[in-house]
């Protein structure tokens, strides 16, 4: 076996889960830059709040595809607690993508349509970094399993072991 299949193997799970956090992204990112690019260079609404419009457009979807899809086999802690963290969470990723946005707009003073997408790309890179962690940390906890009952014989010598060391303590 390989040492890529040996990695593979054993970071199957976990490569699995990026692939699907991704997709469901990469789709939350399309619908992020269109509502973006409708609202900023068509109805010309502001780079800030047409990229908290979009965001809040995109974390919607990407809830219900990170729950329902990426993260389905994590515990479910109850839909409101996490859609409240989700969007908590998030809203860490809109100030990341912001500063480069704002950065890029107010003191770089490159406003055109390129440069304002280019931030959004870059801004949404890194917010999702965050998000990635964030989520799995404090959103989608992982599935706590309960600890196999000993075999009666070993519980009871367990047990015997124990009482028998609190009498040797007397």
């Amino acid at each position: 076996m390989s040492l890529v299949d040996k990695l593979y193997r054993r970071f199957e799970h976990l490569v699995r889960e990026v692939a699907k956090f991704g997709s469901v992204g990469a789709l939350a990112f399309v619908i992020t830059l269109g509502v973006f690019n409708l609202l900023h260079t068509v109805l010309e609404m502001g780079p800030i709040s047409s990229n908290a419009i979009a965001t809040v457009a995109s974390a919607t979807f990407a809830y219900f595809g990170n729950r329902f899809w990426t993260f389905r086999h994590r515990d479910r802690t109850g839909l409101g607690r996490e859609y409240v963290l989700f969007f908590l969470l998030n809203g860490v990723g809109l100030v990341f993508t912001s500063l480069v946005i704002g950065f890029t707009t107010y003191v770089l003073r490159l406003e055109d349509p390129i440069a304002s997408n280019a931030a959004l790309l870059l801004g949404t890179g890194i917010a999702t970094l965050f998000r990635f962690w964030s989520y799995k940390k404090w959103v989608f906890l992982a599935v706590e399993v309960p600890a196999e009952p000993l075999p009666q014989p070993m519980a009871d010598a367990v047990e015997f072991r124990g009482v028998a060391a609190a009498q040797r303590g007397r």
